[in-house]
């Protein structure tokens, strides 16, 4: 997923996914309704909390993530979902 959003040049809410390894970014919004982005709050990804991205497995999927003390490990594909603040 690109930084620039296709409409219009103006800078797109970047996610979780595009985080780079040892960065760390503030959870702005948790995108749907459905279980999966449930699960998702559920397990901590609330808005406002600081998520550091620890490890990518060799071929780049799951995401290794830190936040409130604990590891967490999701998919890309799931990480897309979380719009992230710097």
């Amino acid at each position: 997923m690109s930084s620039e959003a296709a409409f219009g040049g103006f800078p797109a809410v970047p996610s979780l996914n595009e985080v780079a390894v040892g960065r760390s970014a503030r959870v702005a919004d948790v995108t749907g309704s459905d279980a999966t982005a449930i699960r998702l709050l559920e397990m901590g990804l609330t808005p406002g909390v600081t998520v550091k991205v620890v490890a990518a497995a060799p071929l780049g999927d799951p995401l290794e993530l830190e936040l409130r003390g604990y590891r967490l490990s999701i998919r890309r594909h799931d990480a897309a979902r979380i719009a992230v603040a710097s």
